[in-house]
């Protein structure tokens, strides 16, 4: 089997996850300046096989696309003509911003370690990846 790669995408940086080949466990992989998200995930398929990319999808509460997309948007049309065999869909991201810092206060991290952003994106990209794979499995 191969590997769901998760992006929460940001305009200075984004968090990426991935799953185990299995397809079972969503892990934290890193976080990169958002301007070499692109070379990255190119450098990443190359290594690892992955099946599908999945993108968080920002909505408002009132299901509203957010400001973000219209930088997803160019970014989501790039990543499909660089990478033609590998599906790319949105994932609704409400809440996994306020889900990850719950998960930091959860983990016991100081403070400190809780105004990580860059942590923060990659454990958000961690709960739409989870998200997603819960989605799928019923």
């Amino acid at each position: 089997m191969s590997r769901i790669l998760a992006i929460d995408y940001g305009r200075k940086r984004t968090g990426i996850a991935v799953t185990d080949p299995m397809q079972i466990i969503a892990s934290g992989l890193t976080t990169v300046p958002t301007h070499e998200l692109a070379n990255f995930i190119m450098k990443y398929v190359a290594q690892e096989k992955v099946e599908r990319i999945i993108i968080g999808h920002p909505k408002q509460m009132n299901y509203e696309d957010s400001e973000n997309m219209k930088n997803i948007i160019p970014f989501m049309n790039r990543l499909k003509k660089l990478l033609p065999a590998i599906p790319v869909e949105l994932v609704d991201e409400r809440f996994t911003s306020v889900l990850a810092h719950q998960a930091m206060l959860a983990g016991g991290l100081k403070k400190k370690d809780r105004q990580n952003k860059a942590l923060v994106d990659e454990i958000s990209a961690t709960i739409i990846l989870q998200s997603y794979l819960e989605s799928k499995k019923y």
